[in-house]
């Protein structure tokens, strides 16, 4: 069995197998032993651990996930891949399971129940990036349970998950993250360490799940319609994109008081509030429909 993240054996098996690249599901394979060390390191995954990977492509990082963890589940949406896994790549484990799959499909929650007996499990991914944000946010927002998630993910997108408040990266998705997990990047990774090169920089993130959410919010949902809201038109004040907002459904006046409340200025923008300011000002309009 070929060991693989070397160019050399990565070839063999795509010429082997004739296979073709699918610009569709976002491809490329990583080629750089040292970038899967780190992702293997920064996931900490040991034989205790069930993993859930997502796209594993040829089998690159499930080999080292295969090593390091008591069991690997493996979703790859690509049917042309699953001869390459289940004949080649993966046919010597016997830990792994295939799964020919679009995981935004597939039911997380009862794949833990049965593999995992509940307990929080560790993703791991090199993530096609035009899908990126929809699996994160479908992994944290489905609260099925997660002890972490590392994943390679476009180089911007590390960025804006771990960005501090008024800088150009931060935004919807640094909250949304940090609301569910704390960010860090691990690594930058250059094109040249995938096949196909991307035409953009990668990184490495680990979200590491926070035991309980980070701020405490009587209605979730409505810090998240505030959120959005807020940077819809982020060169807007607070106030008026809250009341452009379509699904933000409290009278001017409502805003305006619950701003105020909250101890911002009239003129505050969105990309000024921590997540902790935001849940502030969201629970100002719970307390008001309630009261």
């Amino acid at each position: 069995m070929a060991v693989l993240g070397i160019p050399k054996n990565t070839i063999e098996i795509l010429q082997k197998y004739d296979f073709v690249f699918q610009k569709k599901f976002g491809q490329n394979f990583l080629i750089d032993t040292h970038v899967l060390e780190k992702i293997i390191g920064a996931s900490a995954v040991s034989k205790e651990d069930f993993v859930l990977e997502i796209g594993p492509g040829i089998g690159t990082m499930t080999q080292y996930l295969c090593e390091k963890a008591r069991e690997v589940v493996a979703v790859e949406v690509d049917k042309a891949l699953i001869p390459i896994l289940e004949n080649d790549t993966l046919a010597d484990y016997k830990n792994v399971t295939i799964l020919n799959d679009d995981i935004l499909k597939v039911d997380i929650a009862k794949l833990v129940e049965e593999k995992n007996g509940g307990r929080p499990i560790k993703v791991v991914a090199n993530l096609p990036y035009y899908i990126t944000t929809p699996i994160v946010m479908g992994l944290f927002e489905s609260h099925v349970p997660i002890d972490s998630i590392t994943i390679m993910v476009q180089k911007e997108v590390a960025q804006r998950m771990q960005a501090q408040p008024g800088t150009k990266d931060y935004g919807a998705l640094t909250l949304a993250v940090g609301y569910y997990a704390d960010a860090q990047i691990v690594a930058n990774v250059p094109p040249n360490c995938f096949m196909p090169r991307p035409k953009v920089g990668s990184a490495v993130i680990c979200l590491k799940r926070h035991e309980k959410p980070a701020v405490d919010v009587k209605d979730e949902k409505l810090l998240f319609r505030i959120i959005r809201a807020s940077f819809n038109q982020r060169r807007k004040t607070l106030q008026n994109g809250l009341n452009n907002a379509g699904d933000i459904s409290f009278a001017k006046e409502q805003i305006t008081a619950a701003i105020e409340k909250a101890g911002f200025p009239p003129s505050v923008r969105g990309e000024a509030l921590t997540l902790e300011e935001f849940a502030r000002l969201s629970n100002c309009f719970t307390n008001m429909i309630s009261a």
